[in-house]
């Protein structure tokens, strides 16, 4: 698991924010999903896809001139996807003061070279903090498969052109 660790860190600008001086929370998916496909990308060295994004609870505000760092490690594999968590850290550059400001689950496809889903290598976990995530990422995975098989109900129900 730890060699698929990565860790990027931006100051976050006005641009970045919305009209209360904090980070546009679209701004943060993008920085989420950037990070985490390259998580995936160095477990299985192939292409991938986000396939789903877990929900994104906004605990804590990031506010313009603060630092956020966001750190990813892919926690879990199933045949051809993976887990990936992304634990988001806001910082207040004059006070030095860290905090946890979000977490989110995605998880990733990886394709072959027909765009087709295809194997991907098991992830070792290591330490108990990592053996804790691993152990819980059959449980998430089947949580999210139902999850998704309600939204292509709701997909159906709604395209139905009335």
């Amino acid at each position: 698991m730890k060699d698929t660790k990565v860790t990027k860190t931006s100051l976050v600008l006005p641009p970045d924010t919305n009209s209360h001086g904090t980070l546009f929370g679209g701004k943060l998916l993008s920085y989420i999903d950037d990070i985490a496909s390259i998580s995936a990308l160095k477990l299985c060295r192939k292409p991938v896809v986000t396939a789903s994004i877990d929900s994104v609870d906004f605990i804590q505000p990031i506010r313009e001139g603060d630092a956020v760092t966001l750190e990813a490690m892919v926690t879990w594999t199933g045949q051809t996807s993976m887990e990936v968590l992304v634990k988001i850290t806001t910082e207040d550059l004059l006070t030095g003061e860290k905090v946890l400001a979000a977490l989110s689950f995605l998880t990733f496809v990886a394709l072959d070279e027909n765009g087709k889903p295809t194997l991907v290598p098991k992830v070792v976990p290591e330490t108990d903090k990592e053996k804790w995530l691993n152990s819980g990422g059959e449980q998430r995975a089947k949580y999210r498969k139902m999850r998704r098989s309600h939204s292509k109900e709701l997909i159906e129900f709604f395209n139905d052109n009335e």
